[in-house]
């Protein structure tokens, strides 16, 4: 992929096709996140907004790279960086489809009520697929890679706010496919201001 704001990825990525081993999913949720002060989008809410680091330092490029990270302890949440060489910018997959390998998922997702439940949430994305920190760095548009993405080309797209960010809350960057019985409920974080001040 080549490199894009981060707006444009998130919506080329949409309906897109994400395979871990044996299970695939698509791609019916995602949000965008940009990178520092200094950078054409600024994004407080962004793990790339303070500068790189030895834990998001895959977000600075180059493009089509997967970002993998640990949430709260628990769930790995998988993003495909998608900036220019340098800069800090990355698309989260917040929920998928599961299209290949459902009872596989279903055995790691013991607790999803629904087979469309399975893969909603960033973090059940990542234990649907089985990611890991092990998955971090990986290319994803070389066959050869542990995990692969190919783009979708939807054109029916909806988009709000972001989604548990207490920073730049109401930046519409939270995409995702209508009618989708995956897509997440949206949820505020409590600690984001109501006057959608930061972005």
């Amino acid at each position: 992929m080549a490199a894009a704001t981060p707006v444009e990825a998130a919506t080329r990525i949409l309906g897109g096709m994400l395979s871990v081993g044996a299970v695939t999913i698509r791609i019916v949720e995602v949000e965008a996140y940009g990178g520092g002060v200094d950078g054409p989008w600024p994004d407080p809410a962004a793990h790339s907004f303070r500068g790189r680091t030895a834990r998001n330092a895959i977000m600075f490029g180059p493009a089509g790279f997967l970002y993998v990270y640990l949430s709260y302890g628990i769930h790995f949440c998988a993003n495909v960086v998608c900036g220019p060489d340098g800069t800090g910018a990355a698309v989260l997959i917040r929920a998928g489809e599961v299209v290949r390998g459902l009872p596989v998922a279903r055995e790691r997702r013991p607790a999803s009520r629904n087979d469309a439940g399975l893969a909603r949430g960033p973090g059940n994305v990542g234990s649907a697929l089985a990611m890991s920190l092990s998955h971090n760095g990986s290319d994803v548009f070389s066959q050869q890679s542990p995990v692969t993405l190919s783009l979708g080309d939807e054109t029916v797209v909806a988009s709000g706010p972001r989604t548990g960010v207490s920073v730049a809350s109401e930046r519409p960057w939270r995409f995702w496919l209508p009618g989708s019985a995956a897509v997440s409920t949206y949820r505020r974080s409590p600690r984001a201001p109501l006057s959608g001040v930061g972005w």
